[in-house]
């Protein structure tokens, strides 16, 4: 997704639990970047969890946001993905609705591309 993510450079780990990589948005992003880290991988029972846990994303008010993605089969043979964010605060700082269904679109919108890609090119 070049016109979202300029680039992804890994700081320390392999990519497993424990890594922490710095994003870099694309040109017509609001942000700059932020800083990633893998929380757990469970392979077995498809699922991911990873924290945004610096950036201007998280734009001063937020300490981190922790994402936690489950993969579960559905009836018709395919796969559902489901995500649950959990948005760390600093102090008594509240967000508004507005910003995290924000969020939530913009999410939603890396993900269709993402799948939309893994659609046209299976051996990815």
């Amino acid at each position: 997704m070049p016109q979202a993510i300029k680039n992804v450079k890994i700081l320390e780990g392999d990519g497993g639990v424990g890594t922490i990589k710095v994003i870099q948005f694309g040109e017509g992003s609001q942000y700059k970047s932020v800083k990633h880290r893998v929380d757990a991988i469970d392979k077995e029972n498809l699922t991911h969890s990873y924290s945004i846990i610096e950036g201007d994303v998280l734009g001063g008010v937020i300490e981190s946001i922790t994402y936690h993605v489950k993969i579960v089969p559905s009836e018709d043979g395919g796969s559902i993905c489901k995500n649950r964010s959990i948005y760390n605060t600093k102090g008594d700082a509240e967000i508004s609705e507005e910003k995290i269904k924000e969020g939530k679109e913009k999410a939603m919108a890396m993900f269709k591309a993402i799948e939309a890609y893994l659609h046209a090119n299976p051996d990815a």
